[in-house]
């Protein structure tokens, strides 16, 4: 959560719950992705 909160945003900009567990879950495939981006591929040496 503290990622989250360095890399999205510190506070929820809904106010009703499942508007912020949607809001959440985007952030963190957001992030997923970002990661997934950064990270390096290895390949087989042949």
């Amino acid at each position: 959560m503290s990622r989250y909160k360095q890399l999205v945003s510190p506070k929820l900009s809904l106010r009703n719950y499942n508007g912020q567990v949607g809001e959440i879950l985007a952030g963190v495939k957001v992030m997923n992705k970002v990661t997934g981006l950064g990270m390096s591929v290895r390949q087989p040496a042949c």
